[in-house]
């Protein structure tokens, strides 16, 4: 299972929060709020906050500016999800991606399922890479943010983690474009 290694230092990353959403302003935001309070009290950085509506080149856009920017090493969305017409975050995040994180939908389901039952297969949560950034996608929901958080990113963000995780592998995510 999970470990910290408390011989290892703990290494801060700089995360962006994402809201996607055509009704919310800042200061009804709870999923963003929970995602900034738990970046926050983990240790990391937040590097950016914003809400966007629910347009696929919207959000795209704002990911690339992101993946651009050498101020921020993780993006986290919350948003646009499901299955509606109005659902674009995941096409969104797929446009910008290089490669998908297959297994973080797979766990988020599985971390789902106990949580709110068979409800879990509308959320089409995702994770993927894109210039060295990592980018993630949760449903809109606070239950969702704090589960996707408290269960995988809270983890897999902390380089003590053993028996690995995202941090240590973090240099290496963009190795392809330096050897050219």
């Amino acid at each position: 299972m999970s470990r910290i290694d408390e011989s290892k230092e703990f290494i801060p990353v700089r995360i962006a929060v994402l809201t996607v959403s055509d009704s919310r302003d800042i200061s009804e935001d709870r999923s963003g709020e929970v995602l900034v309070s738990r970046i926050e009290e983990a240790g990391h950085t937040l590097a950016d906050r914003m809400i966007v509506r629910d347009e696929r080149d919207q959000i795209a856009d704002q990911l690339r500016e992101w993946v651009a920017s050498d101020q921020v090493d993780v993006v986290i969305s919350t948003g646009g999800t499901g299955l509606t017409g109005r659902d674009v975050t995941v096409e969104a995040h797929r446009d910008v991606y290089e490669k998908e994180i297959d297994a973080f939908g797979t766990v988020f389901t599985m971390v789902s399922m106990q949580k709110i039952g068979t409800s879990a297969v509308q959320s089409r949560a995702t994770g993927g890479v894109a210039a060295g950034t990592y980018l993630f996608a949760l449903p809109g929901s606070p239950g969702a943010c704090k589960d996707a958080w408290d269960e995988i990113l809270k983890w897999q963000l902390d380089y003590r983690h053993r028996p690995c995780n995202f941090v240590e592998i973090m240099p290496r995510l963009d190795e392809d474009q330096r050897r050219k």
